[in-house]
């Protein structure tokens, strides 16, 4: 299993800033001390040219990138401050996601430790997401005629309102996203199909929602490949989650998904998505669970 990382890139963040920008550093030394994959597994994420994210993303929004002229207002919206790491990185983490996706066609399943950038739209950012990888990474296997169909399955706790804006009115990619409705964003896009669950939702009424909701998702979607947003935010720990999954809940949530797609022979791409845990061990338990879980499905 190939597994792709850009925690080599180091974004400087204003000290007290809320993004767990270290998380990605810690995870994967915590899944190589485990011994949950070996080392030789790990690939470094290679960035991302402007030309293939242009298949997704305006050239003037680029452009503010490129030159380092995101307007106060954008940056706001963004959650970061514009600087030129925290360009190399983004480019680096959606590389990753389509240096995975090109790896999961060949080997039934690879992942990035990074990615999952769902809230990033054609022409600007949000949410901590600069570029929407997984949408990117559909748009390069597409035009390399690597696959016709894609589905995304975003379980990360808040919509992926970006990448089903990017795929709205595309029959080729069916996007399905389970979120806590009264979490943000506050105004939601249309996924093709969008499930939204009340605060405080638990392991059991969680899982028969995905239970209910994915066999049909597979079914109508008829994907070549699948990209599973594996956000860890759904702990009842997360900061930011206000639902009340527990580890062994989340374990679950990611086994119904992977045996769903094994057993339909779908190729799979993980990326992380959020998880804002305080400490943050329970979100890196969480992410390692996601891979444990993989591991054991694919063995």
């Amino acid at each position: 299993m190939r597994v792709f990382h850009c925690d080599q890139y180091v974004v400087p963040l204003p000290p007290g800033h809320r993004f767990p920008m270290e998380k990605y550093r810690l995870l994967r030394e915590l899944l190589l001390e485990r011994r949950v994959i070996p080392p030789e597994w790990l690939r470094a994420s290679v960035p991302i040219s402007r030309e293939d994210l242009e298949r997704v993303h305006t050239p003037r929004y680029l452009d503010s990138l490129w030159t380092g002229t995101l307007t106060e207002a954008e940056a706001r919206r963004l959650g970061f401050p514009w600087s030129e790491d925290l360009l190399v990185r983004s480019r680096a983490s959606v590389g990753g996601t389509v240096g995975a996706a090109r790896a999961s066609l060949e080997d039934g399943i690879a992942g990035n430790l990074a990615g999952g950038t769902h809230h990033a739209f054609p022409d600007h950012g949000e949410g901590y997401c600069v570029f929407n990888d997984i949408a990117v990474a559909i748009r390069v296997l597409q035009a390399e005629r690597r696959i016709q169909r894609a589905v995304v399955v975003d379980l990360d706790v808040h919509q992926g309102n970006g990448t089903a804006a990017v795929f709205e009115g595309d029959d080729s990619v069916f996007t399905f996203s389970i979120h806590g409705e009264h979490n943000f964003p506050f105004r939601k896009q249309r996924s093709s199909r969008d499930v939204g669950l009340p605060d405080g939702v638990d392991d059991r009424a969680y899982l028969d929602v995905l239970a209910e909701h994915l066999p049909e998702v597979l079914e109508a979607s008829s994907a070549d490949i699948l990209f599973y947003q594996a956000g860890v935010d759904p702990l009842a720990e997360d900061a930011l989650g206000r639902l009340s999954l527990t580890h062994t809940g989340m374990k679950e949530r990611d086994r119904l998904v992977l045996e769903a797609a094994w057993h339909r022979g779908i190729p799979i791409v993980l990326t992380l998505g959020g998880g804002y845990a305080k400490p943050i061990t329970a979100t890196l338990e969480a992410h390692v669970g996601t891979y444990e879980t993989a591991l054991s499905v694919f063995r």
